[in-house]
């Protein structure tokens, strides 16, 4: 009999335990795997919600922060572009396309989001995807909208249905612009982006709505009807932030610096790539300690196998050493109680990995809907394959010490009975 055979008999003797070794394996493994494909796919999710924009534009401050609530919808603006700055902007020879973009207002939790047509024909994402329509087609009326995927399926919104705006980005608020809902023109294709979670309507359409506000209210006295609104101008007074395009990339440092130096107001370009690194540089030391405690708990998981295993032994010499009476070597013990531990470090790999898997179809369509992050299942990366092989290391060092504890155990000592 192989001592491999009967390192899986010896296992399976001791089943309850090696169960218990096993789970707190899987478990580790879950989590160390857990943890690194979070923090990878979140950076990737990140880096795939723009592409193609080469400077966001809006008032002087923080770069993350412009980021944030211009791409992420996460956080409000400490100021707004005037609307004659972002014409200023647009008419620079060196600029191809600029879209401008509103925030401030919401629908049941989602992210309002005021701007231009030129919206959906200029925003990428993944690598240069464009927006694709799954149902209807863009605003084109004040009161038109177009809703993301994410709340379109929240609520069961369809093509023709009424919504009504509400003043603030909360998820609850007592300002609502009920007097002036707006129609759904058309619905998104998913994109696994802040889109999702966004409903789009036409500057005209923000405008209309705070046409009879003032200073966050309403304005007492004055109430405009929607025919009202319509027979006026609604030309933006300001934005929240820009996206820009240029016509050639060999500009962007130039513009860049152009916008920044900008006299008639505090203005700001970034570079959206560069602002994105720089947010995961600031991230990067919460990343480093999930990893450091994930790597931690898997340590834990062996010392526990190597624990069981040597707790174990002193019950085994005598199993030990009729076994050497048999003809077993000293190498075969040493390869016996080696392969119990590579047996357990595997099958603790195996069901993590299952374990993993499961949990992510349990959790990938909650993380989907409420943060619009998209987490990739089976396979396994190539680098999380290299962890699974650091833990199998790990797994055989572990082994290594109770193996080396046999190894030096004497046929005379396992035969002799102590009183």
């Amino acid at each position: 009999m192989s001592m491999l055979t009967l390192a899986r008999k010896s296992v399976w003797n001791r089943r309850s335990t090696a169960a218990l070794v096993v789970l707190s394996i899987a478990l580790s493994v879950v989590l160390l795997l857990g943890v690194e494909r979070l923090r990878t796919d979140a950076r990737a999710s990140f880096t795939d919600t723009l592409s193609g924009t080469d400077l966001i534009v809006g008032a002087r401050g923080s770069a993350v922060n412009l980021l944030l609530y211009s791409v992420f919808r996460i956080g409000d603006a400490t100021n707004n572009v005037s609307w004659r700055s972002y014409l200023a902007l647009a008419a620079r020879p060196e600029v191809a396309w600029t879209v401008p973009l509103s925030l401030g207002d919401s629908h049941r939790g989602f992210r309002v989001l005021g701007t231009e047509v030129s919206y959906f024909e200029h925003y990428r994402h993944a690598g240069g995807t464009p927006l694709r329509f799954a149902a209807g087609a863009v605003f084109d009326d004040v009161f038109d909208a177009v809703l993301g995927a994410d709340v379109a399926r929240r609520y069961g919104y369809t093509v023709g249905d009424t919504l009504t705006l509400a003043h603030g980005a909360g998820k609850a608020s007592f300002a609502e612009h009920a007097d002036k809902p707006f129609v759904v023109r058309g619905i998104l294709a998913p994109t696994g982006t802040p889109v999702d979670r966004t409903v789009h309507v036409g500057l005209r359409g923000i405008e209309a709505i705070h046409a009879d506000w003032f200073a966050g209210g309403p304005v007492p006295g004055l109430r405009l009807s929607a025919a009202e609104v319509r027979a006026r101008a609604l030309t933006p007074k300001s934005v929240t932030a820009v996206m820009v395009g240029l016509k050639s990339k060999t500009q962007l440092f130039n513009v860049q610096r152009a916008i920044n130096e900008f006299s008639d107001e505090p203005l700001m370009a970034i570079l959206p790539a560069l602002t994105t690194q720089q947010l995961w540089d600031l991230l990067a030391v919460g990343e480093h300690v999930l990893l450091g405690v994930a790597a931690l708990v898997v340590v834990c998981g062996l010392l526990a196998m190597m624990t069981a295993l040597m707790t174990g032994l002193n019950e085994r010499r005598r199993e030990m050493a009729i076994l050497r009476a048999l003809g077993a070597r000293y190498v075969q013990i040493f390869g016996l109680v080696l392969g119990e531990a590579l047996l357990l470090t595997v099958a603790g790999i195996g069901l993590g990995l299952l374990l993993l898997q499961a949990l992510l179809l349990l959790v990938l369509p909650l993380l989907n809907a409420r943060v619009g992050l998209s987490i990739a299942g089976w396979p396994p990366s190539w680098h999380e394959l290299t962890l699974l092989g650091a833990v199998l290391l790990a797994g055989f060092i572990a082994g290594l010490v109770p193996a080396l504890r046999v190894y030096r155990y004497s046929l005379a000592d396992g035969l002799t009975i102590k009183l």
